[in-house]
């Protein structure tokens, strides 16, 4: 399942997260100056990537959980 690239809602209004498209077994992240950074089941672990589409989705929370527990554990 590949769902489109969606505009992060960033309903707290302090999200640098600006774009996300979300993928079975992952999650890709555009940022507000940055390339996209991917973050998979393999590397940052099924119930991170989960919790993240889940963040995506609601449109708030996702740049504050990246920070908190998988700020390098991208592709």
């Amino acid at each position: 399942m590949l769902i489109p690239i969606e505009r992060y809602k960033n309903l707290g209004r302090d999200s640098r997260v600006h774009y996300y498209q979300i993928e079975d077994t992952s999650i890709e992240v555009k940022f507000d100056s940055s390339k996209p950074y991917t973050y998979s089941y393999k590397k940052a672990g099924k119930s991170h990537v989960e919790n993240m589409k889940t963040l995506a989705t609601k449109g708030s929370g996702l740049t504050s959980y990246i920070n908190k527990y998988v700020k390098n554990l991208y592709d």
